[in-house]
């Protein structure tokens, strides 16, 4: 069975998407029959490459909050992500995304996908470190196995743009207009970071849906 899931590595919800699938795979009799692919979605692809700004002036300014509504949606999301078992700062920077999706690729040639994701988080939710330069980069990457050259080469000569551009056109055809989306055997789909229970339930059904078409 296989399962993709679009997401972006400076979305809070897809931080805790990412726990709560676990959670739910976790306990998932069939999860050595499962794939996963992470797939490459920009929350916000005009972002500046080279301008990172404070987390909270971006929230003020895209929904219209005050400074001390931006700080206690943030409060509210640490409180949701301490729920989990997941650390949580808010004092962030929101960057352009599009460096990091590229070295996901890399990874995913190197089947280190999932642990180049987790790597990002925890720096950049865990640590509040910022994950857009190739200076902020390349550590995460070798932190999560991949060769330091080989991903500095691949932000240096845009390698693997191409893929990101194909997971973002595909996220438009299947409709996916926020993150994280879990697309089972490009069959169901199921949006946001629901409980790990309601994932557990997905999966059950597809994997149920999958054996009865098999079967006949």
């Amino acid at each position: 069975m296989r399962i993709e899931i679009w997401s972006d590595i400076v979305c809070p919800w897809c931080y805790l998407g990412k726990r709560r699938f676990e959670q739910a795979l976790a306990g998932f009799e069939q999860a050595d029959e499962v794939q996963v692919r992470y797939r490459s979605f920009e929350l916000d692809p005009s972002f500046p490459a080279d301008r990172p700004e404070p987390v909270a002036e971006v929230l003020a300014a895209k929904y219209g909050m005050s400074a001390a509504q931006a700080r206690q949606a943030e409060a509210d999301l640490a409180a949701r992500a301490a729920q989990d078992g997941l650390p949580f700062t808010a004092d962030r920077v929101m960057g352009n995304t599009f460096d990091a999706h590229r070295l996901m690729h890399l990874a995913a040639d190197y089947e280190l996908g999932d642990r180049l994701l987790t790597e990002f988080y925890q720096a950049y939710f865990g640590a509040g470190r910022p994950v857009f330069t190739a200076a902020d980069l390349v550590p995460v990457s070798a932190a999560a196995g991949l060769d330091p050259a080989e991903a500095a080469r691949v932000l240096a000569d845009g390698s693997y743009a191409a893929a990101v551009r194909e997971d973002e056109a595909q996220a438009r055809e299947l409709g996916i207009t926020g993150v994280p989306f879990f697309v089972i055997d490009r069959k169901f789909g199921l949006s946001g970071a629901q409980p790990a229970q309601t994932i557990a339930q997905a999966l059950e059904t597809a994997w149920q849906r999958r054996s009865e078409s098999l079967a006949g």
